[in-house]
């Protein structure tokens, strides 16, 4: 109950303080998993792909949610293929596009 009730939080946390951020270069951030103190997250949208995206997830995301979150250990990115862009992939491949 207390990782239901910690992601909760963090969601929240994320809606304030970094979704705004993100949101206003085209792409957004979601929360993959929580376990054994390990925050994993995912950029989506503009900001999968963006050449900063490094520097904004250092700064920005990590940056902000560990010092808010003493109970996290770390906070990864991890790097998974966002479905909107296997979807466009897809439409151009299939000249749909």
């Amino acid at each position: 109950m207390l990782v239901k009730r910690m992601l909760e939080d963090i969601e929240k946390f994320i809606d304030s303080e970094i979704r705004p951020y993100m949101n206003s270069h085209g792409g957004d951030i979601e929360i993959v998993s929580l376990k054994d103190g390990i925050l994993r997250l995912k950029f989506t949208g503009a900001c999968f792909a963006c050449p900063t995206s490094m520097a904004t997830f250092d700064e920005i995301v990590s940056g902000r949610i560990l010092p808010a979150f003493e109970e996290l250990k770390d906070v990864l990115l991890i790097n998974d293929v966002d479905q909107s862009m296997l979807d466009m992939a897809k439409k151009i491949l299939e000249h749909k596009l």
